[in-house]
Order: C-alpha cells, then sequence, then structure tokens
C-alpha cells in the first residue's frame, strides 16, 4: 500500500511504502509473544513500512512524525478496504549506522530490538546486511491477543 502526501498547494511532501511483514524477526517475535504456529496465521495482519520519505528540500518541522500519526490513524482501514482484512500492528527497520529513527520515536513507535543481520535470501545462516533496529507501532489494544489467535477472528 502506498501514500502520497501532498500539501494544500499539491506539492509533494512526503510518500510512504507499506508491504509484508518480516518473515520471522526474533527480537520482533519475542516482543509480540508470539509462536511460530501463531506467527504463521498471523502475519498478514502486520505491515512492514517498507519505505519513508521525505525529500531533503522539504523543510518543516515535525513534518515526519505527524505523517506517520496521521497514516497510523487510516491504514488498517484503507488496508481492509483493499486486501479484506484489517491490520493490528506496523513494523518497520532502520538502519542503525545510518539513522537514528528519530521520527519514529517521535510519533510512540516502540523500539523492540534489533536485527540479526541476515535478510530474506540469507540461505548460510550468516550476517550479512546491516544491523536494523526494529520499530513497532500497535494499531489496537489488543494487538499482541489478536497477533496471538490461532486463526479465529474477532
Amino acid at each position: 500500500m502506498k501514500y502520497m502526501v501532498y500539501s494544500a498547494d499539491e506539492r509533494l511532501l512526503a510518500c510512504l511504502l507499506f508491504g509484508s511483514a518480516a518473515w520471522s524477526c526474533h527480537d520482533r517475535d519475542a516482543y509480540i509473544g508470539w509462536s511460530r504456529q501463531s506467527r504463521e496465521l498471523n502475519l498478514q495482519k502486520m505491515t512492514n513500512n517498507v519505505r519513508f520519505l521525505v525529500p531533503q528540500w522539504i523543510k518543516v518541522p515535525h513534518l515526519a512524525s505527524h505523517i506517520l500519526s496521521l497514516i497510523s490513524r487510516r491504514i488498517s482501514s484503507d488496508w481492509e478496504k483493499k486486501y479484506g482484512h484489517p491490520i493490528y500492528c506496523l513494523e518497520t527497520f532502520v538502519e542503525r549506522d545510518r539513522f537514528r529513527g528519530t521520527c519514529y520515536k517521535a510519533a510512540n513507535w516502540i523500539y523492540v530490538g534489533k536485527t540479526m543481520g541476515r535478510g530474506r535470501d540469507d540461505i548460510d545462516m550468516s550476517a550479512s546486511l546491516p544491523i536494523k533496529d526494529i520499530y513497532l507501532y500497535p494499531l489496537h489494544k489488543k494487538y499482541r491477543q489478536l497477533l496471538g489467535q490461532n486463526g479465529e477472528s474477532k
């Protein structure tokens, strides 16, 4: 799902892209309290903020965290209209050697740990990617229970 954010005078301010949540992520899974079975059944109820870009020439204080807050209020209903089911939690990965995750922190995303430096195509079980900080943003008060269900929907 993509979002393009424009100013009142129709200038592009930001773009965001949400995609499939990471298949397996130790610190995230532990934080949610997922068993392997619950994760496999409920992973589609999460989405990953894969890209978030505010062009460098845009100089509006707090814009990024404000946009994240606005998107978080509507993404579950947008997702349900497009894909037929809601989402209960957002995730993102911030490359810790390059960025500090300031906008996510300001928008009340929760730091839950870090990646192991392995990606989806890792077949030799070795760390070859940059370590990233993991942030989650719950969209529902009972997100852990909803994500931990064994197939039933509430």
